[in-house]
Formats: C-alpha cells, sequence, structure tokens
C-alpha cells in the first residue's frame, strides 16, 4: 500500500483491518496521534511541517529476528545467505559510511513554537481550566524546530542512539519523512491471553557526575507527592481504557510507580495488564484506546479539545504508536516520544517535548521538565560531528 492510500483518518482504521486480514504474515508501521479525529471525534486544524500519514503499515520484504544467542532472517526469496553476508560485511566496518548532505545542523538555529513567558501563561491557564472541573490532568506539548537542515538521518540516529539508548528506539522513513526514536515507553503489548500497556509520568535528571546525587535525585522521584499524582491518574485512565478489550475484572495494576533509569532520565512507569476479550481484532484493540492516556490526560475527549485550543502544532506522529504485528496477532507498539522528526524534501528538523499538567504543577518546572527531555536532542545536534 502507498502513503497515500492510508493518508487520513475517517476510516483509516476499517482500512487497516481489511489489510490486515488479508495477510497471513508480519506487518509494521504507525499510528499518527492525529487518528484522535476517528477515534474521539477531535479533529486537528493545527499546521503539520512534517506530514506523515495518519496510519501506514506494510508487510515487510526482510525481517530480522535477534533472540538471545540467535538470529532468525526471514524473507521474500530465497536469498537468506546473502542477507547473512550482508549483515558480516557491514559488522566488520567501523566507519558508517552515509556521508551528509545539504545544510548541516550545528549551523541551523533551534527555534521554539512556544516561547518561555507563552508556555507559562498556557500552563496558568490550564491550571484554571482543571479549577473549573475541565479536566484534572492535560499531557501539554511544545515543538522545537530546524529550518533548512540537511542531515542525514542514519548518522544522526546512531548519534541519537549512542547518546540516548531506549528500549523502543527505532528508525523508520515513509515517502522523505523520517522518524528517529529514542522512546523509553511502551503503549500496549499483546501476548497470547495477555494485553499490557505501561505509561510514563514522572521525570527526573540524572547526574552523571556523581553515584550518589544520582540515587538522590532517583529517590527523589520515587518519593514526589506531583509524579505519584500525575502517575495514578493515569493509571485509572489506562485501567478504563483497558477494560473495554478486555474480559471484565481481569484488569489489575502489576507494578505502580516503579522508577526505571535511562541514560537521560529516570522515569517513573507503572504497567496495568488483562486479558483481551476473545474475538477481538487487535485493530480494535488499538482504536478502542487510542490515543494512549500518557499522551493526552483525562478525561481524554475534554483534554484532546483542550489540546487543539492551546498547542501551536499537529504533534503528527509525535505522540502516535509504532511497532510490529506477528502473523499470530500478537503485537508491541511504543510512545512515540524522545524522538526526532524530518522531513526531508522540506528540509525540516523538529522535536517534541510535553509533560502532564495537574492543578499542582508549576509552570517553571514543567518548562524546565521539557527542557530535560530533549537534551540529548540539543546535545548531538550542536556536535562538533556534524
Amino acid at each position: 500500500m502507498s502513503a497515500q492510500d492510508w493518508k487520513l483518518a475517517g476510516n483509516a482504521f476499517r482500512q487497516l483491518k481489511e489489510f490486515s486480514q488479508a495477510q497471513s504474515d508480519w506487518l509494521f508501521g504507525h499510528f499518527s496521534f492525529d487518528l484522535k479525529s476517528e477515534t474521539e471525534q477531535s479533529p486537528s486544524r493545527l499546521p503539520d511541517f512534517i506530514r506523515f500519514p495518519d496510519l501506514f503499515f506494510f508487510v515487510p520484504e526482510i525481517i530480522l529476528l535477534i533472540l538471545p544467542g540467535e538470529l532468525q532472517i526471514g524473507l521474500y526469496g530465497d536469498h537468506h545467505q546473502q542477507v547473512w553476508e550482508e549483515i558480516e560485511k557491514e559488522e566488520r566496518s567501523s566507519v558508517i559510511r552515509h556521508p551528509s548532505s545539504g545544510l548541516p545542523v550545528h549551523h541551523a538555529t533551534i527555534q521554539n513554537r512556544i516561547s518561555k513567558a507563552d508556555y507559562i501563561q498556557t500552563v496558568q491557564q490550564l491550571r484554571q481550566h482543571i479549577l473549573r472541573g475541565d479536566c484534572y490532568e492535560i499531557n501539554f506539548c511544545q515543538e522545537f524546530f530546524v529550518e533548512n537542515a540537511g542531515p542525514d538521518p542514519i548518522r544522526l540516529f546512531h548519534d541519537l542512539n549512542r547518546v540516548s539508548p531506549s528500549p523502543f528506539s527505532a528508525y523508520y522513513s515513509v515517502d522523505q519523512k523520517y522518524l528517529l526514536c529514542a522512546s523509553p515507553e511502551r503503549y500496549l503489548k499483546k501476548t497470547g491471553d495477555r494485553i499490557l500497556s505501561q505509561p510514563i509520568k514522572g521525570t527526573s535528571a540524572r547526574n552523571p557526575d556523581s553515584a550518589l546525587l544520582d540515587e538522590e535525585l532517583k529517590d527523589s522521584l520515587a518519593h514526589s507527592e506531583k509524579d505519584r499524582a500525575e502517575n495514578v491518574m493515569v493509571v485509572d485512565l489506562v485501567r478504563n481504557d483497558l477494560s473495554k478489550i478486555c474480559e471484565t475484572d481481569s484488569v489489575r495494576v502489576s507494578e505502580l510507580f516503579g522508577i526505571y533509569s535511562f541514560s537521560q532520565v529516570h522515569q517513573m512507569i507503572s504497567t496495568i495488564e488483562g486479558r483481551p476479550k476473545s474475538g477481538l481484532h487487535w485493530t480494535e484493540m488499538i482504536a478502542k484506546t487510542f490515543p494512549m492516556g500518557s499522551m493526552t490526560g483525562a478525561p481524554k475527549k475534554r483534554v484532546l479539545e483542550l489540546t487543539e485550543q492551546y498547542e501551536k502544532t499537529k504533534r503528527g506522529l509525535f505522540s502516535g504508536a509504532l511497532g510490529y504485528v506477528r502473523p499470530d496477532g500478537d503485537f508491541d507498539f511504543n510512545v512515540v516520544i524522545r524522538s526526532l522528526l524530518y522531513n526531508q524534501a522540506d528540509h525540516y528538523l523538529s522535536w517534541f517535548a510535553g509533560s502532564g499538567i495537574t492543578f499542582n504543577s508549576d509552570p517553571e518546572k514543567e518548562y524546565e521538565e521539557c527542557l530535560v527531555k530533549v537534551a540529548a536532542f540539543e546535545k548531538i545536534l550542536k556536535s562538533s560531528s556534524w
């Protein structure tokens, strides 16, 4: 299928279900945040400068499945040995041979769609919405961007992966649009009769110079009343979402307020799981829970209206999901955060950061949290290697 075939929300999930039912193979692809216009009847009229399709899935030509002590190669045709030889040849090379073209990123100016003053004012306005009872938590995002940028996407992804290795990272492209993803968050995973979601709410910077101070930061996050409040709100929302697709009374919280450390940040992660209803197609499981609660807030419908009112650009693939579906219908999708998005045709590079706003949020601290989340990007974009 071409990108145009899957571009617009409206009947995208129906098309995907039909496409999936016609296959008996692996599927890879993405769900854009703007599918909210289909799942939550919340359309967007904000500008989109990257322009990924709202939804895109494909059957891959080659599958490399890496297991402990084992590499499985699956592909159309009988060229397994050739693929293995190409892997060995690349492994022997210590140089990434992908010359950059166009304007290097470090010669361009990093801009922000929302000034710090406007961001703080907006958070104050959102706090008033919460006070009035419009919502009780909202994920508010802002976009950073570079115009006239010409990085080599593969080299940039290698640099990102070196600085910020993450369990749900990915390199992905559709029609000269690139996602360079360093996400630490899982949206939804199905394995047999078990489905789980692992929302992140709660972030702390790390201290690379002192193990003692770093441990104090981790401990402070673990006991932060604000972060616990945000996390439990999202857990309640995800429990509600999973109840739509799981058997009655099967949804439970298997871990609450877990603290996990990544290269750049400590995160508070909870795990909610359940037993999916029999007969429910995997596309319906996504449609009934999308967009994910950690990137919206609650109640979801009203929060999406406020997102449209106060954010300046479409999130597009940011806040969406990327992943795969196995031939047996099991799947695993991440949350697209901590990611660079690049429109090569327009030489436009951008990245987003957001945080969960509650009534007790300190606007200055929320702004600083956003900067912590994108620190790795500015580090590699300003690197002399470019």
